[in-house]
């Protein structure tokens, strides 16, 4: 048995695990350090349901809310993600500024943005500190990235956003391409909704891209290290490069 968990796995990540090892064996978990595990998801929906990390767990009760406090209950919205079960943390250590930050009374948050179908499945879109708002549109770096890792010429992708004075934020990503391919500018933009594509050209590798892939990635841990360290990333022209 293999638990996905710590970090979401890609669909492209899940497919190529159930080739090699079946689907039968694949778990995944949503949770934190402090939330706890709150979702799972089985086996047999990983191909059913792309994108999801199961329902709750009988003792989690999980709700979401918008940005202006409201609870969200219809399906299909985003919101953050509000956890109440026996695991949840009391409070961050002499930080009672981010505790309480982080808690609406009996529910506790880390910051994730997820929405939930009709039949109680919950799907993580991103943290709410890498959301992008580009045009006065949220946009979630994390759906982009599970599109274009499933293109054929790319081995990896990161997403962020750049300041934009037209938009305030544009969608901009660092792609490596796999080897003797050429992704091209515009890669399965067709894909994305109108406004995830990039309103710049897409950037390609770097020597400098912290990345070794000449093996599957089994973690999309580089590339959320990559988004965190942002500012080290500088536009030469309409390309970008890692300082």
């Amino acid at each position: 048995m293999t638990a996905a968990n710590a970090a979401p796995w890609s669909m492209a990540l899940k497919e190529a695990y159930m080739r090699d090892f079946g689907e039968e064996s694949l778990w995944e978990v949503y949770g934190s350090t402090e939330l706890g595990v709150d979702t799972v998801l089985g086996p047999g929906d990983h191909r059913k349901r792309p994108g999801s990390c199961g329902r709750a767990l009988p003792s989690v009760e999980i709700r979401l809310f918008a940005e202006d406090g409201h609870e969200i209950t219809e399906p299909e919205v985003p919101g953050e993600v509000f956890v109440k079960s026996p695991n949840t943390f009391v409070g961050y250590y002499k930080a009672e500024a981010a505790t309480g930050a982080a808690r609406r009374g009996d529910f506790a948050s880390v910051g994730d943005v997820a929405y939930r179908d009709t039949d109680g499945f919950y799907y993580i879109c991103d943290r709410k500190s890498d959301m992008i708002i580009s045009g006065g549109m949220n946009i979630y770096p994390a759906e982009i990235e599970a599109v274009l890792e499933r293109h054929p010429d790319i081995a990896d992708v990161a997403v962020f956003g750049i300041p934009s004075e037209e938009w305030g934020e544009s969608v901009h990503a660092v792609v490596v391409a796999r080897p003797g391919r050429a992704p091209g500018n515009t890669p399965a933009a067709h894909r994305l909704p109108a406004q995830s594509r990039p309103r710049e050209d897409w950037c390609l590798r770097s020597s400098s891209w912290p990345a070794r892939r000449n093996r599957r990635p089994v973690a999309r841990g580089p590339y959320l290290r990559l988004r965190r360290e942002r500012p080290a990333f500088q536009v030469l022209g309409r390309h970008c490069t890692v300082s």
